[in-house]
């Protein structure tokens, strides 16, 4: 299973990573080089979580915190413990 949203699609997306060194010229010093550039990656917020579908089995899904907030999903109920009857 891909790390990515099912309901968005989100997913990880690559980047620089930019090493510099120097004195910044408005600091008095000559400016910043860049000594090394290397790929990052930028991973979405992904939780694993039980929803009740429209039809009212549970499911479990990976979705995006975003997703999440934004309420189109219902969270599981738990429902709570019954404690044993007493005799």
């Amino acid at each position: 299973m891909p790390k990515q949203c099912e309901i968005c699609g989100k997913k990880a997306t690559f980047g620089n990573t930019i090493a510099r060194r120097g004195r910044a010229k408005y600091l008095g010093g000559v400016g910043i080089k860049t000594t090394g550039i290397t790929r990052r990656k930028f991973n979405p917020n992904l939780q694993k979580i039980r929803i009740t579908t429209a039809n009212g089995t549970a499911r479990r899904m990976v979705l995006c915190t975003k997703c999440l907030r934004n309420g189109g999903i219902t969270k599981r109920k738990v429902r709570p413990k019954v404690a044993a009857a007493a005799k």
